[in-house]
């Protein structure tokens, strides 16, 4: 094997996309971050049936999604960094390995326990390679051909998104729940030693030579505690108390660390652009709400409407359809009217979609009750995700683009994760709610009106705080959108200094 080519200032990333070397990258990147995205998809259609075999209450179901959310969300920035400086394609192959070695965990957990802490480490995994996966791409390829490069990751993992749902509930009702985990090994297989032999190494020596893993560790720390609180809160225990308010002082302690460390991993005065505090601000409204709404949407089709685990699968799909199909339309349509009226009437347009999801109970038809909202669900995604991501980025200095990015999507897994906690105690369910039909659909009846909420919250946010961005701000790379648990990730400029070549690249958005 050739020896890795190390990216230095000031050269250029050369490799072509046409070129043999050229798909292999692309290849190993859609491969890595398949995995991924993959799993945040199908594991939602397989709760009912992991909780029957595994004699699970509703609680550890909920840790079996947020396990996996909270080490992912609190760690993604700290992976980042990890790539830049010790070379990303080591940290993606690391990444890789680690998920692959998770899930094999999960495949074999004998007990709830065992498949809660394998979770967690598979987010361990997720955060190394997934933000390693964009970065590949915009180290490896030459600048004219980054932007097309990065719109067909972004399609080809939407397109994986897509049939995530659907393969995952022909598991769970064929081969078994366990083999939604067992199916990344193989992926892995294929994955890592492409990665080896055909993707060059790059890192960008210009990085800190600092980590902040102090940071990094009080981030999901707080996270944690409050996740605990959230879902134990129906003990009302001393230790719940305890637990809340250290969270709640981890949480502070963290803000101090940023504050005050030289390098920090989320630098605070990013947050001095009012647009860029506000933009994230809705996008906790609204990935909280998505969050909820997936996690407890597969769960009512399975326990109250009586369908398999495919058929709830398949069920889910128009939203990611309509997201990979109508994304980048919508990112352009944005441009021209600006992201004011995208970032209201998308979050009002799921909120109608929720409350239409009121009609689905016990015998509830696909095509009367359940496509409908799903429709306005996919709609109003489509209207808000890809501007929502180009806000983001138009808010700060283009040089700060990979960070702005990483924080939102950490922000909207952190709201996905807090609302999977809370979700089921705000709307009254017990333990064991998912074994009885009438308990669930009585709090899923509950818990939509509250998901539409935050949403109407989230849209007032965005009609009072947002504003029509410069004219030459930064468009977006990752346009083509599939994914329904986190905006796209952007990926952080090359090393390279920046030059008219490259900014033309990061200003044309991919090929759609």
């Amino acid at each position: 094997m050739a020896a890795p080519l190390q990216e230095r200032p000031g050269q250029k990333p050369a490799v072509r996309i046409s070129t043999p070397k050229g798909k292999w990258i692309l290849l190993t990147t859609v491969l890595g971050s398949s995995m991924a995205m993959l799993d945040s998809t199908v594991v939602n259609v397989a709760l009912p049936t992991i909780g029957r075999d595994l004699n699970a209450s509703l609680a550890a179901l909920q840790w079996t999604v947020n396990a996996y959310m909270l080490t992912l969300a609190g760690l993604i920035l700290l992976g980042g960094s990890l790539g830049d400086r010790f070379g990303r394609r080591k940290v993606f192959v690391l990444g890789v390995v680690w998920f692959a070695a998770a899930s094999l965990l999960c495949g074999l957990a004998p007990n709830v326990g065992v498949l809660i802490a394998a979770r967690a480490l598979q987010g361990i995994g997720g955060a190394l390679l997934t933000p390693g996966s964009l970065a590949l791409i915009q180290a490896s390829f030459h600048p004219d051909d980054r932007a097309r490069a990065v719109g067909l990751w972004s399609g080809f993992g939407g397109v994986g998104a897509a049939i995530g749902p659907f393969l995952g509930g022909w598991l769970v009702d064929g081969p078994g729940w366990r083999w939604v985990f067992l199916l990344n090994i193989p992926v892995a297989l294929v994955c890592a030693p492409i990665a080896l032999r055909h993707v060059p190494e790059s890192s960008d020596e210009r990085t800190h030579h600092g980590f902040d893993v102090l940071g990094a560790a009080l981030g999901a720390l707080a996270l944690a505690l409050v996740t605990y609180a959230l879902i134990e809160a129906r003990s009302g225990s001393v230790v719940v108390v305890v637990t809340a308010v250290a969270g709640v002082v981890a949480g502070v302690a963290f803000v101090y660390v940023e504050r005050r460390r030289a390098d920090p991993m989320m630098p605070l005065d990013i947050f001095a652009s009012r647009q860029f505090t506000a933009v994230n601000l809705v996008t906790l409204c609204v990935y909280a709400a998505f969050g909820g709404f997936f996690f407890l949407t597969a769960l009512q089709l399975q326990v109250v409407s009586g369908y398999s685990a495919l058929e709830a699968g398949v069920a889910l799909l128009p939203t990611t359809v309509l997201m990979l199909l109508f994304s980048a339309r919508s990112g352009e349509l944005a441009q021209r009217i600006g992201p004011r009226i995208p970032l209201t009437v998308g979050p009002l347009l799921c909120a109608a979609a929720m409350l239409l999801m009121l009609r689905v109970g016990k015998g509830a038809s696909y095509v009367v009750d359940v496509l409908p909202a799903l429709l306005v669900m996919g709609l109003g995604m489509v209207v808000l995700v890809a501007p929502l991501t180009a806000t983001v980025l138009a808010s700060v200095d283009t040089s700060r683009a990979g960070l702005a990015s990483g924080i939102n999507n950490a922000a909207a897994r952190a709201a996905g994760l807090l609302a999977v906690a809370a979700l089921p105690l705000l709307a009254g369910m017990g333990p064991d709610a998912y074994r009885s039909a009438d308990a669930f659909n009585a709090a899923f009846r509950r818990a939509m009106p509250l998901c539409a909420g935050v949403l109407v919250v989230g849209a007032a946010l965005a009609f009072a705080t947002v504003r029509r961005p410069p004219p030459d701000c930064r468009r977006p790379q990752c346009r083509t959108h599939g994914c329904v648990t986190a905006p796209p990730l952007e990926p952080a400029r090359a090393a390279a200094p920046p030059d008219s070549v490259s900014a033309k690249a990061s200003s044309a958005g991919p090929a759609s």
